[in-house]
């Protein structure tokens, strides 16, 4: 996939954050974006934006990915208007944060639904069209929540310790077949994620979210939240370059480099943890 211009991406959870960006990237590549959201208003009003540069490119699907029916029909969309996808990015997600033995079984079934079971239905829909033409790429936005774990989040932790997994497989299940594989693990970023629940299903009951400044979140976590539009830049290096790691923090590698050692120890890895 060293060669963007002229071909088709599909971008889940597009309508902001990371997938908003790879949006307007894939476009300024001279690629045709299919936008894909739950949040409806939101997607459309953004893919209007983008349009309006690049007439004739874009096409908004209003799309919940833990529907398996919906991808298939998100697929058929971009096939009748595009032809044949390249890229797929499996980028939807949510976050709800509370402790892992608090959380409601509606809840976890929303999480998984979407963070895990959408790259799922993503990668079966569209990866048999890549592998019979030879060619294409898939991107799977995990977390660098995938890669350690930390309080207050254990079924997000679940979920993209979850697609860390899936795409690892994916990728030595492809090689080979001219499909690449990318798995994005961001630590902080400047998107909605911790406003998810703006979208969650009604009858979960969930509280409509309080808006967190993102100068707070970077005070509690210690770090500097980075632009989607950075992350979105590393996306489209790895697939041209053919790279699977995608991290955005210095301080993922030491992260993963203590949990290892903590594995390999035979030791809680979690503060105040004993062996």
């Amino acid at each position: 996939m060293d060669q963007l211009e002229g071909r088709v991406a599909v971008v889940t959870g597009a309508a902001s954050g990371i997938g908003l960006a790879l949006s307007g990237r894939f476009l300024a590549e001279g690629m045709s974006v299919v936008m894909a959201d739950v949040e409806q208003p939101v997607l459309e009003a953004r893919a209007a934006e983008l349009a309006e540069a690049h007439p004739g490119k874009v096409l908004a699907v209003h799309t919940d990915v833990a529907d398996a029916a919906q991808v298939r029909g998100l697929k058929e969309a971009a096939n009748e208007a595009f032809g044949t996808v390249h890229v797929l990015c499996n980028n939807a997600g949510v976050a709800a944060g509370r402790a892992t033995w608090k959380t409601r079984p509606e809840v976890w079934d929303w999480e998984v639904g979407v963070n895990l079971l959408g790259v799922g239905y993503g990668v079966n829909t569209f990866v048999p069209d890549m592998v019979a033409a030879g060619e294409g790429h898939v991107v799977n936005t995990a977390s660098e929540a995938g890669l350690h774990a930390a309080f207050g989040l254990g079924v997000y932790h679940a979920t993209k310790y979850g697609v860390v997994g899936l795409t690892e497989a994916l990728a030595g299940e492809l090689r080979g077949t001219g499909v690449g594989v990318t798995c994005v693990c961001p630590e902080l970023v400047d998107t909605l994620v911790f406003e998810s629940t703006r979208n969650a299903p009604a009858h979960l009951g969930l509280p409509a979210p309080a808006h967190i400044p993102m100068s707070d979140l970077e005070a509690m976590m210690g770090t500097t939240a980075m632009p989607p539009a950075e992350v979105a830049e590393l996306i489209v290096a790895a697939i041209v370059e053919g790279t699977f790691w995608v991290t955005t923090h210095d301080a993922t590698a030491p992260r993963v480099h203590a949990r290892n050692a903590s594995l390999e120890a035979a030791i809680d890895p979690t503060p105040g943890g004993a062996s």
